[in-house]
């Protein structure tokens, strides 16, 4: 991933889910039960075990996805993620692949209890109550939280102890950003639901349900109505609520492809809503009959207070025919260049930058694996640097079955973090965004993206490199690489994924992660801190995808590993280190472990610091914990 890896989009799978429920077929014996079971499995391995136990990034596992509900897996089959592998199955065919994943599920959890707030809690409105607003904190996406916000000392950061725990019921991956203002905390579900809790306790305020899931930071902004929180879901529909009540005032379908979906945190600037979009259509491309590819990234601009699009600007033009693959299906292209990640706004030349991945097809476009400049009022493409050439890649290049696999295909070398802007001094300025190559970039945005400097931080890989984001302060860049590694085992090794072409995988203990600091002016290194050592842990991987978030004197990166760092801005010192993989005993009372800790990084406010624990990946540990820290736990 880069913030998505190339194969995020599978990366989706059943995880996202919503609340709709259908209802299961019945199953007449045990004899009928055995048999649908094999029939299920048959199926499972021809239409869904290329991703899920082929080594595709960010697909859930088997075990992840046995966590899920039977409702949950049959709609995302029959009409969710996950109806393009089964678009030609029966009714009877899809009950069979569920009850094989079921398999020896826990019974539905009980009834939670009322988790609901007693009282109103300090108004949204109180301007004098600290903030995290949005992916970034601010529109130039500096995950830097200045002391006045974070109110809370580098020299208290080694006294956090867990204050509350929330569990997201049903899920196995807890992916979204959570987003604090006024007193209250905002954070999306995998399971679909939108939850504003009180930042202190944890208690409920409001829930919504958005029918999918929801992984984008919600940003929150000021009108004549209010306060209305945004965001986006894995439908590709935009959301603006009453951020005081949780009731709708509009949403909007951003992109009509079926494939499209929104990561990426939208940003408001000036009554506009910038929206980016990405898809799964390269996970999609898995399927040789599938007619790869059409969806071709896209920015678009809503109007804050209605949801109207003012603009949308495509990476490439319209895909056109481009022959026939090795089963006869048709293919298509341009396509690709998804924007993962939130966008950043300039507001001093009203520029809108955004970063894209890879193309799915050939011909591959100069717009993919680059940094982008709109035009904030019009959505003109003022200019664009590309860093990866020639970069087409999609799923079918590391999955059984190859049709649709771009000839010659690509290194899958996605930017999926947002890019920095920073100020150098003498009214100089810089544009930096890390990419999966393992490579940092430096652009003078005032002459049409300039290269200032490159420095390699990390090997690169599809699942290597920088990946979900960066923070500065005055001084310096903050960046986490990722790097997994993945090594040939014998088959039953703890940790270990069989894949569809025969072989057994885990992730290596022994290779990716660390932290580096760079001067941003020149990109030289300040400092580098390795990862501390897994330690031949099962299922273990070093590598540190998470975003990274910095306070005054500290930084934070979570890994893989479930580990949340903190390290002196200075000098990379680990001053605290808390793993976060256990049981948790939560405040709405749903069962909750935490796990790996991957896109969202942790955010801070008031005192406090919050992080989602459990996004699992290939091979890592998955869960569905938000967990809130302060002081000693007060």
């Amino acid at each position: 991933m880069s913030s998505e890896y190339a194969v995020r989009a599978a990366l989706v799978g059943l995880q996202f889910s919503i609340g709709l429920l259908l209802a299961p077929g019945s199953v007449s014996s045990s004899s009928a039960e055995e048999a649908g079971a094999a029939a299920g499995e048959a199926l499972y391995q021809q239409r869904c075990a290329s991703c899920h136990e082929g080594g595709v990034a960010r697909a859930p596992d088997r075990n992840a996805l046995r966590q899920l509900g039977e409702q949950r897996m049959r709609f995302q089959l029959t009409y969710g993620l996950m109806s393009q592998q089964a678009r030609d199955l029966s009714r009877d065919q899809i009950g069979d692949v569920v009850h094989f994943l079921k398999g020896t599920a826990p019974a539905p959890a009980a009834e939670l209890p009322d988790s609901s707030c007693r009282d109103d809690g300090p108004k949204l409105t109180d301007a004098s109550l600290p903030r995290w607003n949005g992916w970034g904190v601010d529109v130039r996406q500096h995950r830097f939280q200045p002391a006045d916000q974070a109110r809370l000392a580098a020299e208290d950061v080694p006294r956090l102890k867990l204050k509350w725990a929330f569990g997201f019921p049903g899920d196995v991956r807890a992916s979204a950003q959570p987003t604090v203002f006024g007193g209250a905390l905002f954070v999306g579900s995998a399971g679909g639901k939108v939850y504003a809790l009180d930042a202190a306790t944890g208690c409920q305020r409001w829930v919504f349900d958005a029918g999918f899931g929801v992984r984008s930071a919600i940003t929150i902004g000021e009108d004549a109505r209010g306060l209305t929180a945004y965001f986006g879901d894995q439908r590709g529909n935009a959301y603006a609520l009453d951020a005081e009540t949780g009731k709708p005032r509009w949403t909007r379908r951003v992109e009509e492809h079926q494939a499209a979906l929104i990561t990426g945190a939208p940003v408001l600037a000036d009554g506009v809503l910038y929206v980016p979009v990405s898809s799964l259509e390269e996970a999609l491309a898995a399927d040789p009959r599938y007619g790869c590819c059409s969806f071709r990234g896209l920015i678009a601009a809503l109007d804050a207070a209605t949801g109207e699009i003012k603009w949308r600007s495509y990476i490439s033009p319209p895909a056109q025919p481009q022959g026939i693959n090795a089963i006869g299906v048709q293919q298509f292209g341009p396509a690709g260049g998804a924007i993962w990640s939130a966008p950043t706004i300039d507001g001093a030349t009203g520029t809108v930058y955004a970063m894209t991945g890879d193309s799915y097809s050939k011909p591959a476009q100069d717009t993919s694996d680059a940094f982008l400049a709109f035009d904030a009022a019009t959505g003109k493409l003022n200019w664009s640097r590309q860093m990866t050439g020639g970069d087409a890649f999609n799923v079918a290049c590391v999955s059984q079955y190859r049709a649709n696999c771009p000839e010659g295909k690509g290194p899958d070398f996605d930017f999926g973090s947002s890019a920095i802007l920073v100020d150098l001094g003498d009214g100089k300025r810089a544009l930096i965004a890390g990419q999966k190559s393992g490579v940092v970039h430096a652009l003078d945005p005032d002459h049409a993206g300039a290269i200032l400097w490159q420095r390699r931080v990390g090997q690169g890989s599809t699942l290597g490199g920088v990946q979900w984001g960066m923070a500065a302060d005055d001084e310096n860049l903050y960046v986490a690489v990722s790097d997994i590694g993945l090594v040939p085992v014998a088959p039953g090794t703890p940790g270990a994924q069989k894949t569809v072409m025969g072989g057994v995988l885990k992730m290596d203990p022994r290779q990716g992660g660390g932290l580096f600091a760079l001067k941003l002016a020149t990109g030289e290194i300040v400092w580098h801190t390795p990862h501390p050592g897994c330690n031949d842990t099962p299922g273990c991987s070093p590598a540190q995808s998470a975003a990274v978030t910095a306070i005054p004197g500290v930084v934070f990166s979570g890994g893989l590993d479930g580990h949340l760092r903190a390290y002196a801005a200075k000098s990379g010192e680990i001053i605290w280190d808390l793993d976060t993989v256990k049981d948790y005993t939560t405040v709405n009372g749903a069962a909750a472990h935490g796990g790996s800790l991957d896109g969202p990084g942790a955010v801070v406010a008031d005192g406090m610091l919050y992080v989602n624990s459990g996004y699992t990946n290939y091979g890592s540990v998955p869960g569905n914990a938000l967990l809130a820290f302060s002081v000693d736990g007060k």
